[in-house]
């Protein structure tokens, strides 16, 4: 078997037997590695996991769905963190956070990870399926800072984009070290993509106001009709050279 198997539960050791889903994870990657994703059938799958159907089934809904075995795992989660703020914590620190549980869902087995990479580059019909695994992600995202975001002018249009911007800086520290082979630290490339995302939308973004712009000193000077202009103007200077 391929060293898939075992995904999902831990280092573990080879004493410990996988779990059905994980057989049928590694026998499914054999098969793809071996054959070739479209040739290889959920027959085939089965067979060499030495399961029914049925049994492969109660896991994936697809053939395409074996292939990314974690990712609503790892979506429940990052939507229970999302959702566990108190509503006090800074969103652009709290979403980098969120972008963060799916890097380590992909450092936990780095193999089986460069292995997904490289096939799903090989097939097309991966990539769209992978581009909609990255939608759903990017979505939860924007949802959580559009609550956050919520009576500022901008509020959908900041959320959007910064969501957006998170998903891209997470997806391009992810690719380089697939790309690699898993070599090198992968949490550390993370962290600094992330801190641009930050020191862009972070604190002194967000203290720009909801309106997107600095607030303004506003000058009020009450003077008589028949005030000369010049008055006026000094009397203006006066007051924010006092302030």
């Amino acid at each position: 078997m391929s060293e898939v198997r075992g995904h999902g539960s831990g280092s573990g050791g080879n004493s410990v037997k996988p779990s059905m889903r994980d057989a049928l994870i590694a026998a499914a990657f054999e098969l793809f590695l071996e054959r070739g994703f479209e040739q290889t059938t959920i027959d085939d799958i089965v067979g060499l996991a030495g399961v029914g159907r049925r049994s492969f089934f109660r896991y994936f809904p697809s053939k395409e769905d074996v292939v990314f075995p974690d990712h609503e795992r790892c979506l429940a989660e990052m939507t229970a963190f999302l959702q566990q703020g108190g509503g006090e914590e800074e969103p652009v620190a709290r979403v980098c956070d969120a972008a963060r549980l799916v890097m380590r869902m992909y450092a936990d087995n780095p193999s089986f990870s460069v292995q997904r990479y490289r096939l799903t580059k090989s097939v097309p019909g991966l990539r769209s399926h992978e581009l909609s695994v990255v939608w759903r992600y990017e979505r939860t995202l924007a949802d959580y800072l559009r609550r956050r975001f919520a009576g500022w002018s901008d509020g959908i249009l900041r959320a959007d984009v910064l969501a957006a911007s998170v998903v891209a800086a997470h997806n391009h520290a992810l690719r380089s070290w697939l790309r690699s082979g898993g070599q090198g630290d992968v949490a550390a490339r993370m962290d600094l993509v992330l801190e641009y995302v930050q020191s862009a939308w972070g604190p002194e973004g967000e203290a720009q106001g909801a309106g997107g712009r600095e607030a303004e000193d506003v000058v009020v000077l009450i003077a008589k009709r028949s005030t000369p202009m010049w008055r006026v103007v000094r009397g203006i200077e006066a007051t924010l050279e006092e302030s």
